[in-house]
């Protein structure tokens, strides 16, 4: 009925304010950076464009720049949902956190984003850090096939050893606390949520037989990046020009981060070059080793590459529940859901290499 329909939309429309109000409007969040750019440039300062960026699974992405003394600095937000910390995984780290990490990273030469304020929760802006704006793409298919990118892409698995070495070389004793997490973890943790599902995949049943065979002796624990691909990576004209989104990092084997960029998923259909589908291991493997790290053989990283694939088809199966569940009804989840059938066929593949 009219009326039906009419008292819905009230509601639809009284439910929307009071989400925007939680999330703070546009307005909001301009007044408490102007705040901010005043106390650190000067009462002359102003921001202008600000919005909201599209990327961001987890925390909210904001673009603006502040103009001070004749010159404009083009910054980017990062701050929890709606301003506010809430409950997260034991894996995922808090945005203070991840700021500490930017800078570790920063000291030690890896190409990230330099970090120019943080907020605390309960502060004007809500739990957020702000850093300067990297110029470049992070879309995979688009670094992979675009001519812009051409020059770049045979550059890309040099500079990737050369960061991750970087990372892995930051001295654990100076970070932050992080969770730690190496082989026999992941094993025990991904194999508890698959067991939770009572869905038996033969591919994940033989998957899970093999790792636990053939489980390598571990490396000395390092920083690890955790999520360290395309679509986390910025990349320009002239190759690697930041690595972003920390959340994921941890302490633990440092061929988890060279194995995970070279997972199929994250090759965007190009499969011939098994490093994010630009480039070949052997190549990242020298960068890493003359970049400091340790000289690993390509077999070593066969293990762990069983590992993130495996991984990753269980969180395919994590974000279908949350669709059929009705938690995250998104055509996204959906999607990504239904790609556990993929991952099953690279786990065939890989471990048919592996016997």
């Amino acid at each position: 009925s009219i009326r039906k329909v009419t008292r819905g939309n009230t509601l639809a429309s009284l439910l929307f304010r009071a989400i925007v109000a939680k999330m703070g409007s546009n307005d909001q969040i301009e007044r408490a950076l102007e705040s901010w750019a005043r106390r650190d440039f000067g009462d002359t300062a102003r921001i202008a464009d600000l919005k909201r960026l599209s990327g961001g699974a987890s925390q909210e992405t904001w673009a603006f720049e502040v103009a001070h003394g004749g010159k404009t600095q083009r910054l980017i937000l990062r701050r929890a949902p709606g301003g506010e910390s809430v409950a997260r995984s034991s894996e995922a780290i808090t945005l203070r956190t991840e700021s500490a990490l930017l800078a570790c990273a920063d000291m030690a030469g890896v190409p990230v984003p330099g970090v120019l304020g943080v907020f605390e929760p309960g502060s004007d802006v809500g739990e957020a850090f702000i850093m300067h704006r990297i110029e470049g793409e992070t879309l995979g298919r688009k670094i992979l096939r675009d001519a812009a990118y051409a020059a770049a892409r045979p550059l890309l698995a040099k500079q990737c050893g050369e960061a991750l070495a970087g990372i892995h070389a930051v001295d654990v004793d100076t970070l932050p606390e992080l969770p730690r997490s190496d082989g026999a973890d992941q094993i025990k943790k991904y194999e508890n949520i698959y067991r939770a599902f009572d869905l038996p995949r033969p591919v994940f049943e033989l998957a899970f037989a093999w790792l636990k065979a053939n489980e390598p002796v571990p490396q000395p624990p390092v920083l690890v990046h955790g999520d360290f691909r395309l679509g986390n990576l910025i990349v320009d004209e002239q190759g690697l020009a930041s690595v972003l989104d920390w959340e994921l990092s941890h302490i633990g084997d440092p061929r988890e981060d060279i194995a995970w960029i070279c997972v199929n998923s994250w090759r965007f259909g190009q499969i011939m070059h098994r490093v994010g589908g630009f480039g070949e291991l052997d190549e990242l493997l020298d960068a890493y080793a003359a970049a400091g790290g340790t000289r690993f053989d390509p077999r070593e990283i066969d293990w762990w590459e069983v590992m993130g694939s495996l991984k990753w088809g269980i969180m395919c199966m994590i974000m279908y529940e949350a669709f059929r569940s009705g938690g995250d009804p998104s055509v996204e989840r959906a999607a990504i859901g239904r790609r556990v059938s993929e991952t099953e066929i690279d786990l065939l593949n890989l471990l048919e290499k592996a016997v």
